[in-house]
């Protein structure tokens, strides 16, 4: 009888608690209900302090369910309590680091803030969570161009160079960065060209330049001295001046200029020049310029100019075509480069191969006007290279079948010799 009462009463009591505390599966029913209006309310009203008191209650009533936690430190983040939103972002990462997006939002908080330390943990703590996310390669990338930190940016793109070899990106913005680094380089260059044709040449082409390199660009003068032979003696010599440069016009665009100048028959008297080079993903880049020469009788000629480049891997190939034109005619060229960098981009062995003269090649610039109408094909190669951080050395040979008047044609062979000091 007494054992009766005492589970009658027990019965009732457990009744009683039912009906005032819901089950678990009617808590977690209200619990995702009330995630869903809270998701929905910050697409929609963004009403983000009624949504804190929401997740707080959730929080509340299911303290285990994290996701209450992420959407505190969203909204208290959109609010810009930024230290509330940090706790709670930092709380939810270290319960539930499989989440990416929970990174990029401490991220992008600590980048508002400047606080880039801080941005540069979460990211290597991100980076060691989800290697394959190369996101956050590039948040720290994003980082240390913010600190203007050069040397850091440049250092740890060599690092994800040699983690992936083939990453064209990676490649690309090695060789972009490396131009903005201060440098400055003195240099000569010397060309000499043989021709199968009896009693004609050799050539001498002798160049002395400074290059300048900064943030912003670089500048480049020249005076180039050149020396035309024939059956061993000099029939034409001169001087030209010439000014260069390339300039950054923004993140991923830059721009270049030249002039030159001549009084002497061996060059023409001016030649400008302008192109706009855009940087695309995946290591493509493109050109699009103008050049404008004026030979020593006056002859004017206008080139458009439109090239294609490509990073793949260590190699750089570039295709460039040159539509030529004076009052009556067009005349096409195009030219082929492939480059192979071994470390810097002073490293690197070089092939080219084109067709036609266009106002791009120094050694024969001075006969633009007679031989823009004739065929011509040629074919290079090179090896570039840099030793003790200062000294570049280079040399390259090139071969060139050309049309000296309709139908009749001369071997040319042409030897470049480089050499620059680098401060």
């Amino acid at each position: 009888m007494i054992l009766n009462k005492i589970l009658n009463t027990a019965s009732f009591l457990i009744f009683l608690l039912f009906l005032s505390n819901p089950d678990l599966s009617a808590q977690k029913i209200d619990s995702d209900s009330l995630l869903t209006v809270i998701i929905k309310d910050m697409q929609t009203n963004k009403n983000y302090e009624k949504n804190i008191e929401r997740a707080l209650l959730g929080k509340k009533i299911a303290p285990a369910y994290l996701d209450y936690y992420l959407l505190l430190g969203r909204n208290y983040d959109l609010l810009q309590k930024k230290d509330s939103a940090r706790y709670y972002y930092n709380y939810y990462i270290e319960k539930n680091p499989d989440n990416e997006d929970t990174f990029n939002y401490l991220i992008n908080l600590e980048l508002e803030e400047k606080n880039y330390n801080n941005a540069l943990v979460t990211i290597d703590q991100a980076i060691a969570k989800h290697p394959e996310n190369k996101n956050f390669e590039q948040k720290k990338l994003t980082v240390y161009q913010l600190q203007k930190d050069r040397k850091k940016e440049y250092e740890y793109l060599k690092t994800l160079q040699a983690k992936n070899p083939n990453d064209d990106a990676v490649t690309q913005l090695i060789y972009q960065l490396e131009s903005k680094l201060k440098s400055d380089r003195a240099g000569v260059n010397y060309s000499f060209t043989t021709f199968d044709r009896k009693g004609y040449g050799p050539w001498h082409l002798l160049g002395f330049q400074y290059i300048r390199e900064r943030q912003w660009g670089s500048l480049i003068g020249r005076i180039n001295y050149a020396d035309r032979l024939s059956s061993g003696q000099s029939i034409a010599n001169g001087i030209q001046y010439e000014a260069e440069s390339y300039f950054f016009t923004g993140k991923n665009n830059y721009s270049y200029v030249s002039a030159t100048f001549s009084k002497d028959l061996v060059f023409p008297e001016i030649r400008l020049g302008y192109s706009f080079y855009q940087n695309f993903k995946k290591g493509w880049e493109g050109d699009l310029g103008l050049r404008y020469l004026k030979t020593q009788d006056g002859t004017e000629f206008n080139t458009v100019v439109i090239g294609i480049g490509k990073y793949i891997a260590s190699y750089w190939i570039n295709l460039r075509t040159f539509i030529q034109k004076d009052q009556q005619e067009y005349y096409p060229a195009v030219t082929l480069t492939m480059r192979y960098y071994f470390d810097t981009r002073f490293d690197y062995v070089t092939l080219t191969s084109g067709y036609g003269s266009s106002p791009e090649e120094r050694t024969t610039l001075g006969q633009f006007k007679e031989r823009i109408s004739l065929d011509s094909y040629r074919i290079g190669a090179g090896y570039y290279n840099m030793f003790n951080n200062h000294y570049i050395m280079g040399i390259q040979l090139t071969y060139n079948q050309q049309e000296y008047v309709r139908n009749l044609t001369q071997n040319e062979l042409e030897l470049s010799l480089m050499f620059q000091y680098k401060f």
